[in-house]
């Protein structure tokens, strides 16, 4: 008999959008999909659960195949599974069977009732049930399974528990053919993705495991639906099976490395939680992260089996491995089911209760509502009611808070929120804390450090701002614009003011004497700030943007955030202008100066390692240059010098931080994947920190991901186009949602003007790149947001008009 696929995770994840390429790529693309969704479908039969079930179905259904069933679990509480909702939503016949089997032997009454659909296919996203070899053997083309691990290593229904426990480099899915061993069949399909240090379950499911799986079930059944589908045959070489973890056996053993402690730890996390005995009650640990730093100050904490105790800190409690490393811990669990940051250990009863204001206790008794709504079997929602005591999951967690930021878009709140505070009281007075700008996030003390070239050196400690800290910083500028200096200065003064401020901070300007530009350093100076500011979080950036005294908001930064600013703004109609992503076309043409675009191309791609809002994201170089272009440029690449940013002499530094550094390897994997020709670099450079090689990709194709993705990284993306191709090579210039800025080299002067009026681009650079200057307006068009900065249009993004009319 067979059991299918291990259990699903509890976070939701969206498949990313489709991306195209050049319209007539689009046209294509068009017409291919409508030939595809007649031809070679299947009737398929879904056996299984769960959102990722039902993100599976729904797919499968929008390409074309018809689902002649759906078999899945009995409501619980009252409550459909959601693969039950969508098939029940679209009329597919649904059946709730509590068991397929009884002493062994398959129900005939249910073996009956799945035959009577007729189908050709059985697919199994997501299962718990034991399914019947007279099942899985039944259609035409047999069974297939979802797997969230690289066959055949980790068989069994932990295996994503144990891809991190065992500290496994790689992660990956498989999609194989049901037999009747255990995950043991033929493989089908298999995707692979790196493991980073600090991944816990949630990271890989969301991140790779729940979007990429959905795709390849898709994928899966159309290449059986094509007759394409191959059986590769599992090998037993490497072939591991680990059962499923309990709470029993996970219990930390001590005497461990720290990497092993934190792989054991974030393995289990959440559930089902690795644990220790303190104070003589059993603590379960959430959320570990390798500490890579000195030892910090704390309080000495006592855990049994350990031969040194732990240390409560301000960021959590940090533990040791037997190789004296640290590990930090942020939350903990007690046997009550109260969970805290690990921070207040020493201080978790001490909070108060707080008294709530009249709008607070109306958001009180709408969050009431909602978990309601949720807990539909509860009959009455009291101060005492346990959001999983009362039948509540992992699922309902991700559905309540979103339900929630849906009325009060302002309280940032997480998943651990939940656990950390499960019966409603508590809940409400933490998400009250939250919004007030009160939780254990306030008063945060942030080391910068340099872990690109020295991991333990902390070069600075930046206080983290609270939504309190917003508050009265917005009080005191409204103060000083209204009734202090500031709202009597002159354009002048303002701008003297800051050209010290400026000088203090190591900032020189070079300020001109007329009052309108002395205007316009007051007016940028201002935003600057304000945009500093809106960056150092998204919970500070969000009550900054809807704050009902800021009349004006500028913003740098991505596309996503530029439109929920938008939304918070929407608040009290205030102004906003949005600098965001971009992905800039520049144009080489055959009769510009080659050694000059080389140098400057280069420049467009790899200054300040790609992380630069108007990088040249792909370069169109013409076809009878493009060799040599290409050639040039890799010699100039092997010159560079690679090392500490702070060197006047380094070319190229580290990229901001871990998690950026390996959002560029993967972007460059794809590019492989997808058929570009990596000509150099796509690699982490060979030395401590978090170097990425310039890297340079030719051969790109207009459809394909990294020709329509901004990297914000040193990645050179260059396609070729025909020789004289003018029209041509603008049309797949500004085939891209973005359109920040744009550069062409070519040393006819009409050309370069015909160009640059059809760029569909705020800012144009010919035989040059990255040079801006005060006196020139900046600022992008389409998704690459609206509003300038610098020029003299930019004074009109923080002024208003006012008409007065006077008659006496």
């Amino acid at each position: 008999m067979l059991r299918a696929a291990p259990r699903l995770l509890r976070t939701v994840c969206t498949s990313s959008a489709d991306r195209i390429g050049s319209p007539d790529h689009l046209v294509s693309k068009s017409i291919t999909h409508f030939v595809k969704a007649y031809q070679h479908k299947l009737k398929l039969a879904l056996i299984g659960q769960s959102i990722f079930g039902q993100e599976v179905y729904n797919k499968l259904k929008n390409e074309g195949h018809k689902v002649v069933g759906v078999f899945t679990v009995p409501d619980k509480n009252g409550q459909a599974d959601p693969l039950a909702l969508a098939a029940e939503k679209d009329g597919t016949p649904v059946f709730k069977f509590p068991r397929w089997r009884a002493k062994g032997k398959p129900i005939q009454e249910v073996v009956a009732a799945y035959k009577s659909v007729g189908a050709e296919l059985n697919v199994l996203p997501f299962c718990t049930q034991f399914i019947p070899m007279d099942v899985i053997d039944c259609p035409k083309h047999g069974s297939i399974i979802y797997h969230p691990s690289i066959l055949p290593r980790h068989r069994g229904a932990s295996a994503i528990n144990w891809t991190l426990i065992h500290g496994d480099k790689k992660a990956g899915l498989t999609v194989f053919w049901a037999d009747d061993g255990l995950d043991t069949g033929p493989i089908l399909l298999q995707r692979e993705c790196d493991v980073g240090q600090n991944d816990t379950v949630d990271d890989l499911y969301n991140r790779f495991l729940f979007p990429e799986g959905v795709k390849a079930m898709v994928e899966a059944v159309q290449l059986i639906a094509d007759g394409k589908a191959p059986r590769i045959p599992q090998t037993e070489e490497g072939a591991t099976y680990e059962g499923i973890q309990k709470k029993e056996n996970a219990e930390i053993s001590w005497d461990q490395p720290a990497a092993a402690l934190h792989n054991w730890i974030r393995g289990h996390d959440k559930v089902p939680g690795a644990w220790a005995t303190i104070d003589d009650q059993v603590v379960t640990f959430y959320g570990s992260s390798l500490l890579e730093a000195s030892v910090p100050a704390g309080q000495e904490l006592s855990i049994k089996g350990a031969s040194r105790p732990g240390l409560v800190t301000k960021n959590g409690l940090v533990i040791f491995g037997n190789d004296g490393k640290m590990v930090l811990v942020r939350n903990l669990q007690f046997e009550d089911g109260k969970m805290i940051p690990a921070s207040k250990y020493f201080s978790a009863d001490e909070t108060t209760t707080l008294e709530l204001t009249e709008e607070e206790k109306r958001m009180a008794e709408d969050i009431k509502a909602i978990w309601k709504g949720i807990l539909s079997n509860v009959a009455v929602i009291e101060d005492t009611t346990d959001f999983f005591k009362s039948g509540a999951s992992s699922m309902h967690v991700v559905r309540m808070l979103e339900e929630i930021k849906q009325k009060y878009s302002e309280i940032q709140l997480r998943n651990e929120d939940v656990y950390m505070a499960t019966k409603f009281a508590d809940f409400i007075q933490m998400a009250v804390r939250k919004l007030r700008g009160e939780n254990e996030e306030e008063g945060l003390i942030v080391d910068y450090v340099r872990p690109f070239v020295f991991p333990s050196l902390v070069i600075a400690s930046v206080s983290s701002a609270s939504l309190a800290d917003v508050d009265k910083a917005v009080a005191a500028a409204k103060e000083a614009f209204e009734n202090g200096e500031w709202g009597r200065m002159n354009a002048r003064e303002r701008g003297r003011l800051l050209y010290k401020y400026c000088l203090c901070n190591h900032y020189p300007l070079e300020l001109p004497t007329d009052d309108a530009c002395m205007e316009k350093c007051s007016m940028l100076g201002c935003r600057q700030h304000i945009g500093s500011q809106a960056s150092s979080g998204g919970l500070v950036g969000q009550h900054l943007s809807k704050h009902p005294d800021v009349r004006k908001v500028g913003f740098t930064g991505s596309t996503p955030t530029g439109k929920e600013i938008i939304k918070s703004a929407a608040n009290n109609l205030k102004k906003v202008s949005l600098e965001l992503g971009g992905k800039s076309p520049l144009i080489i043409f055959n009769d510009c100066e080659l050694d000059k675009a080389v140098k400057m191309g280069m420049g467009a791609v790899y200054f300040n390692k790609g992380e630069n809002c108007i990088a040249a994201g792909r370069l169109f170089v013409e076809e009878s240059i493009h060799d040599e272009f290409v050639r040039k440029v890799v010699e100039e690449i092997k010159k560079m010098k690679i090392g500490d940013p702070l060197d006047r002499s380094t070319d190229h530094g580290p990229q901001n931080h871990k998690a950026h550094l390996e959002k560029l390897l993967q972007y460059c994997e794809i590019g492989v994947k997808e058929g570009a020709t990596l000509v150099y670099g796509g690699k982490q450079v060979c030395r401590p920190g978090f170097f990425m090689e310039p890297t340079v990709f030719t051969d790109v194709e207009d459809h394909m991901y990294i020709a329509q993705e901004e990297s914000f990284g040193p990645v050179m993306v260059i396609s070729k186009f025909k020789n004289g191709d003018v029209d041509g090579v603008l049309r797949r210039a500004n085939s891209t949602e973005y359109g920040l800025a744009s550069g062409v080299f070519t040393k006819d002067i009409s050309k370069a003007l015909y160009i640059s009026e059809k760029l569909d681009a705020g800012t144009v650079f010919i035989n040059t790149y990255n040079k801006t200057d005060v006196a020139a307006p900046f600022g992008g068009f389409k998704q690459s947001g609206f509003g300038k900065d610098l020029g003299e249009e930019a004074l009109h993004e923080y002024l208003r008009t006012k008409a007065v009319t006077v008659e006496y």
